[in-house]
Parts: C-alpha cells; structure tokens; sequence
C-alpha cells in the first residue's frame, strides 16, 4: 500500500505547485474515516482509495482531482457527512466527492432501474465537471482490477455493467488505456474461454513471428528518417477484447486480421504528418478503402490521427497511424491531456464535448431512468459517419443515421419543426440513411411536429428521446381529456352533477396530485371510472351495475357475445380526437377499423384506447369487463377524411404483369399501397395480404370489386389481420 508521503511525492513530481497540506489532510481524514474497514479480499478498505488515487496520478491529474480519488468514498460507506467534507476540503472537493458517491441508499424497484438511476446521477454530474468522471473511472478500474475476491454473480453483474457503460464512456473521453483495461477485463470474466482462445493464438503468434515487429518498426523510422523527418515509430499489440470483436464484427478469422499490431509514426507538427503520410505511400502500396483521416476530422472525443493500411516491410500487411506527439497524448489520455497543454483541467467541464451536452440535454427531458440509460447507449456505441450543414459545418453522427438524427443534432427546436430535408441539392425522403461527405439542409414549417413514426427510423439517443417526449405530451393531453369525458358520464350514470371540486376533495384517497393526474389516470386504463365513483363516494352504492353496464353494450355486440341484462341509451358517445397512431388511441390491427365499420373502445391498461370493430373476435376476451368498454363514434372532416390502412387478402396468377394489374387498379381508385406480404405462392398463384391506405369503408369496397373485375385476380376479401 502506498505511503502517505509517496503520493505526495508522485503529485508533486508532474505539479510543483501541489498544495501537500491538503493531500496531507485528505489522507489522514480517509484513513481515519474508514478505519478497520475491510474489503472482500480482506486488504484494508482504505487501499482502494488509495489505489484509485494512484490510478489518477498516472495521468498527471491536479490536486483537486487526488483528493477526491482519496476521499470518494467517506461519505457513503463511513460516517463521515457531506457537511464535513465541505468544512475541511472546500466546497469544489466537496461537490466532486458528492458527484462520485455511489447511490446505495435510493429504494428503487430493481437492480436494472439502481444501475440507470446511477448512471442518470453520474452523467448529471459530470456534465458539471468532467473530473468526476475520472474519479468514477479510476474507481471502476481498481474494482475491476479486484473483482476476483466477489461471488461470481456479482461479478457477472458487474463486468457486464461495466462493459455496457463505463468502457464506451472511457472512450468518448478518450481515455484510451483505460478503456482497454475495462474491457479486457469484463472480457475475462464475461467470456473467459473466448478470452483464453484468443490469448493463446497471440502467444504462438509472437513466438512465431519472433522479432519481426521491431524489425518491421525499424524499417519505418528508417524509411520516415530518410524521406527527412524526425519521428518516432512503435509497434503495440491489441488487447483480446479488441481482437475477438472485430472478428465478431466483420466475421472474419484470426488469421484474416492486418492490424494485431498496430505502428504508430509519432512527429512534431501537422505538417508532418501529411509528410510522413506521403513517405509511407510513395514507398509502400496502400490497400485500398484503408484509409481515414480522423486529423481533418476529428472523431467525438477529440481523437486525431491519419491510419492507412499498406503491404510494408517484408510484404507484410500492417496498419499505420500517423499522428503528433500532443496527439498521441491526448488518443491515449484522452481529457487527462489538458493537464499537460492547458494547464486547466477544471476548466475542461465537459463543455467542449457536444455528446456529453447531448446527454444533458436527454437526461433533463427523459421519462424514466431505464429510457434515458437506452438513449444514453445509442449515444455512446455506434460507429460514425460525419456530414455537412449548408455553412459548411461539420456534424458526426453514428452509422444508418437519418436526416431526423441530423436535424436533431443541428438543434432540437430544427429536429421538432422539420419536414423534409434535402440531401446533397435532392429533396429525399426522412429515412434515408445518411453517408460520409452528406450535405443535409433541413426543411423547417412552424406548424410542424413530431411524427411518432421517426421514432422507427432514428438511431440517436437524442432523436429518439425528443420524439418519445412528444408523444408521451401529446399522449397526456388526449388521455387527459379523453378521462375528462369518462368522469362526466361517470358521474352522470351515478345520477350526480359532474363536479371536478368532487374529484379535488377526493385526491388524497385517489393518490393523486391534481384532477388532471386523475382524467390521465382514467383515460389510459390505470383507474376505473367504478373506482372512480366508489373512492368519491364510498358510502353509496352505484345506481347501475355490472348486469346493466352488459345491457349497455347488448345492442353492439354480435350474438355470439350477448348476455342477458337491461338496456341503455346509446346515444352519447365519448367523442374521440386526434387518431394518431402511438399516441392515446390506437387502431387495434386484430380488426382494422375503418371509417364506416361500427365500432367500440377498449381501455387497455397502459395503452389508451383501442378501436376495434363491433365483429372483432377479440372482444370476447373483454366481455368479463365492461367497465373498460366505451361506445364510440367516428368523427370525420368531410372535408379532410385523413386515410385509413385496410387490409385485404387476394389470390392472384403467377403471371407476367399480374402484381402491375394489381397495384395499377389500386391506384387508379385512389388508394396506396402502404405494404404487401406473400403469405403463399405455388407455380399458379401468389397468396398475398395488401395494406391499402383509404378514406373508409366504402373506399375500399370500391377497390376490392374493382380488383373481382381483374382477370389476374382470382379472388379478393378483406382481413381482419
């Protein structure tokens, strides 16, 4: 274990500036602070810190930083308080104590929701102050490091959360080595028999190839030196993570890698870098589609570096990557480098990583933690593509992703008011996957929204999330006066005047915070309009009951489902708005209602509003429930009727131009064919269901006689799914 005055040392060795009193203090105080302590390997539990300390000083981080490594953990697991740490340390330790404490005290509903709410804190946190994140990384590498001393499913559960979370964000700060680290060592304990198989073909190998490498890495400082420049070159093997997921991503086998090891050119300026770049390829062949200049741009975290693949010294296939020595320091220390070039870390804050405000951004407008912890992941985990705004600006995204994804970059007001996008001067549709070099301008309308479909085609967090809060508003505002509607009959069919003052003195027995909460509440299923009046009025029985509530909905239902009770007056249906897919009323896709059909809703816990036929076959499953059934009724503008999908199955000939007939009288009678599946095919016919987007009922009887007169139509009905 290191002394107190050997971490002086190591501090004072990189920051001769170091306040020593105070990492004097910190160590004393934690030590103290954590007593008799001890960890599962049975060390003192005052090691860790420590430990996580000297992780920190590797990367030559300030005091600050040190003493919050030292002291992460008093709060939590001693009896020390916050108060405490703020009185002898100041408040800026004391915030960043604060931000690395492990949540354990939050009584949340499970282990994957503890894991997201403490990844909710910590992004919150080191979006403050990136240092944070440094200390929680260094803490995460030395429990790793440990891990062996735990149960084996705690250790699963770790090295997975650790894989999942803590490796990329090592990554998007540029923390290379140690993401390297995390990742090979939840590989181990994850897959530790794909692990050992990838060691050993490393190790025969380097026996194999002998002393290959540093003869290849002569050769090319000998090479870069005779074209006239200074460098240094180096070789440096990959890790087995590293190995066995490109041989996973690209499918390819071991013998089939070129980059196991990787040489770097290490120069003085930019300039040589495109220099050393034209030694390389004037004396060696380039492979083609193998090379990429992150200099020019510049990967998310900063990275920069030219890597070209070549057929090099003695004809072997080898990438290059070219860089300078800043460069060098910050791909391997990631924002650790600004010690060492800005001499300001603390005024590193995160602000200059777009991602990381990104993330801000998503956590301050996200539901729940178990989403944000998902969007949170899109973010960090995809490859990059980089396009251009119409100034010229750059803006990298990950790989498949849209011009939704794009406008959603740009800004969130851009990604909210979009409505079409151009792509490289051509007007394209809003799932097109954007490519490197794209030029995007978006098309903006102040009366456009969100389209719940987006949510199918965006691949970043950030779109996603802005989406998902947009139609769980939109949501909210439909269930709410759609719950609105369901009280008023409520208390109409109990004979009372409907009364939101009712609902109000009821709140507390409702669990409830206003009368709004409680319509959301009775508009998507989670309360019964029977629960309803027996909370506002417990000591009354209701004035109707299940027998007549069954009569009420006798007249609609088909024979098969008839019961025997009293009738009702059907006339005051609930008026249903805003028939937005994904949103507070759905089309059940059992019976694709259309305009036209009679119909009834469903409350279906969760999920607003079902529409379904009054001939569905699944309303039986409902019948034993008919407090959650609502008569309701079309309301169509005349004048804008919208379209409806419509499903019909056909039988057509396997013939020359018979799917041609078929889509030509469809279009010809004004519907559209929004997608269509061969269910069957034989060397005569194709069975096939069509999904056709009309106006109603009628619509789509006159595209089904108008495909009966098709002779390649051998027969056409309409499918109830």
């Amino acid at each position: 274990m290191m002394r107190q005055y050997e971490l002086v040392e190591k501090v004072a060795a990189y920051d001769p500036n170091v306040n020593e009193e105070l990492l004097n203090r910190a160590y004393v105080f934690s030590m103290r602070a954590h007593g008799s302590q001890t960890r599962a390997s049975g060390d003192p539990y005052f090691s860790h810190p420590l430990e996580v300390a000297g992780i920190l000083t590797d990367y030559k981080l300030d005091c600050a930083t040190i003493v919050t490594a030292l002291l992460h953990d008093t709060v939590e697991d001693t009896v020390a308080t916050h108060a405490q740490i703020e009185d002898g340390f100041g408040p800026q330790i004391a915030r960043l104590v604060d931000g690395v404490t492990k949540l354990s005290k939050l009584e949340l509903r499970s282990e994957a929701s503890s894991q997201a709410e403490n990844f909710r804190k910590l992004v919150l946190a080191m979006s403050d102050d990136i240092r944070v994140l440094l200390v929680k990384l260094a803490d995460r590498l030395h429990n790793m490091r440990t891990i062996r001393h735990l149960q084996a499913g705690k250790r699963t559960r770790i090295a997975a959360e650790t894989m999942d979370i803590y490796a990329p964000l090592a990554e998007r700060i540029g923390m290379h080595r140690i993401k390297e680290e995390l990742e090979d060592l939840s590989f181990a304990e994850l897959h530790p028999d794909a692990r050992a198989s990838v060691q050993k073909r490393l190790d025969f190998l380097r026996a194999a190839a002998g002393d290959v490498v540093p003869r290849i890495t002569e050769e090319l400082r000998r090479t870069v030196t005779d074209g006239g420049l200074a460098a240094t070159v180096s070789g440096r093997e990959k890790k087995p993570y590293s190995i066995w997921r490109k041989m996973q991503r690209d499918n390819v086998s071991f013998e089939q890698l070129s980059d196991i090891v990787a040489f770097r050119v290490i120069v003085d300026d930019v300039a040589d870098c495109y220099q050393a770049l034209g030694i390389v390829h004037g004396q060696y062949s380039m492979v083609p589609d193998r090379f990429k200049d992150y200099i020019s741009t510049p990967k998310r975290n900063n990275y920069r570096s030219i890597h070209t693949t070549v057929i090099g010294p003695e004809n072997q296939r080898i990438e290059i990557q070219i860089r300078t020595h800043e460069m060098h320091d910050i791909a391997e220390l990631g924002v650790a480098a600004h010690w060492r070039y800005k001499q300001d870390l603390a005024a590193s804050d995160g602000s200059e990583y777009r991602w990381l405000q990104g993330l801000r951004e998503i956590l301050e407008h996200e539901g729940t933690a178990e989403e944000f912890l998902e969007h949170t992941k899109l973010e960090m985990f995809q490859d990059q593509v980089f396009c251009f705004t119409p100034k010229g600006d750059v803006i990298a995204l990950p790989r498949g992703a849209t011009p939704v994804d794009f406008a959603y970059a740009v800004h969130s007001e851009v990604g909210d008011t979009c409505v079409g996008a151009r792509v490289n001067g051509r007007v394209m549709p809003l799932r097109t996957r954007l490519t490197n070099g794209d030029q995007v301008d978006i098309l903006r309308s102040n009366a456009g929204t969100p389209d719940p479909a987006w949510e199918n085609i965006v691949v970043t967090g950030k779109a996603r999330s802005a989406i998902r809060r947009f139609i769980r508003h939109q949501a909210r505002d439909e269930y709410r006066q759609l719950g609105e509607a369901i009280a008023d009959k409520a208390f109409r069919q109990a004979g009372h005047e409907f009364s939101e003052k009712a609902i109000d003195g009821a709140l507390k027995v409702l669990k409830a915070k206003s009368a709004a909460d409680v319509y959301v509440a009775l508009g998507d299923g989670h309360l019964t309009s029977k629960e309803l009046m027996s909370r506002i009025f417990p000591g009354e029985q209701r004035r109707w009951g299940a027998r007549d509530a069954i009569g009420a909905i006798n007249q609609l239902l088909p024979s098969r489902l008839r019961r025997h009770g009293g009738g009702r007056d059907l006339n005051n249906a609930v008026p249903i708005s805003g028939l937005i897919p994904g949103m507070a009323v759905h089309y059940a896709t059992c019976c694709h209602p259309l305009p036209g059909d009679r119909i009834v809703g469903i409350i279906t816990k969760g999920k607003g509003v079902m529409i379904h036929t009054i001939d569905c076959e699944q309303l039986e499953s409902h019948s034993d429930t008919p407090e959650q059934w609502l008569d309701v009724k079309w309301e169509i503008d005349p004048d804008n009727p919208g379209l409806h999908v419509g499903q019909i199955s056909t039988v057509v000939a396997n013939a020359p131009g018979s799917l041609s007939n078929l889509s030509t009288v469809i279009a010809k009678n004004m519907g559209n064919i929004s997608n269509l599946r061969i269910t069957n095919r034989s060397p005569d016919f194709f069975e096939m269901k069509v999904d056709i987007e009309v106006a109603d009922v009628k619509h789509l009887a006159n595209i089904m006689a108008a495909l009966r007169a098709t002779p390649s139509v051998s027969s056409v009905e309409r499918d109830r799914g």
